[in-house]
């Protein structure tokens, strides 16, 4: 049974963020990158375990899966079959901030 992927607030803010910025060079493309984010981000419902452990965080259930130079970072909840999309961050950027619930 796939999981349930679920955008965080923070997640939803960063896709806005990042469509915005490329929006200033190719609106089209902008779309469309957005787009192949989310994507990816779904793709874990089926294969949750796909993405690694966030080596800054160490911990188990809050793992990244890299999409370019993006890093798509979530939050496992196995007990609820929930993925929780924390953040979409750029590689360059370093360590992504996360709020604890």
């Amino acid at each position: 049974m796939d999981y349930q992927v679920v955008l965080s607030r923070s997640a939803r803010s960063d896709i806005k963020d990042i469509v915005r910025y490329i929006s200033l060079d190719d609106p089209d493309r902008a779309v469309e990158f957005g787009r192949f984010l989310i994507n990816c981000a779904r793709s874990l419902a089926q294969f949750p375990m796909r993405g690694r452990v966030v080596p800054e965080f160490g911990d188990e259930s809050i793992r990244e899966l890299i999409a370019r130079s993006y890093r798509i970072v979530y939050r496992l909840r196995g007990d609820k079959q929930l993925i929780e999309i924390v953040r979409f961050r750029h590689a360059g950027r370093g360590t992504p901030y996360i709020v604890e619930h």
